[in-house]
């Protein structure tokens, strides 16, 4: 159990760094939240290949699955900023990017896992 605790913690503050610094990269000037899409994006890609993967080779140690999938991905992918950045979009007035950019998260999000998981089958 506490190596499991050490591997979520390590693969999680990973995560959370490149989380960060994805954050910091002006990709677009727009109202849309483009670094939490992408996060969100490559972060249920990852989950897809890691778990197709494992599903097919199940060999892999299960330590890896811990912390990559719970950790690092975990630390990695944020809901907590995808909500707070959606009822920004509320507040302010932008009802069209809010239905865009939520129906963009989760339509993106289901397919990045499902390519992955495909991929790495």
């Amino acid at each position: 159990m506490l190596k499991n605790l050490i591997l979520v913690f390590i693969g999680g503050g990973l995560g959370s760094v490149f989380r960060y610094l994805i954050s910091r990269v002006e990709i677009l000037n727009s109202a849309i939240p483009y670094n939490t899409l992408i996060v969100n994006t490559i972060g249920s890609l990852l989950i897809g290949i890691i778990l197709g993967y494992y599903l097919k080779n199940e060999t892999l140690n299960s330590n890896y699955i811990i912390f990559f999938t719970t950790g690092f991905c975990g630390g990695f992918t944020t809901f907590s900023a995808f909500t707070n950045e959606s009822l920004k979009l509320l507040s302010d007035g932008n009802f069209l990017l809010f239905f865009v950019y939520i129906t963009l998260s989760i339509i993106l999000g289901l397919c990045a896992v499902y390519i992955g998981f495909t991929f790495s089958k």
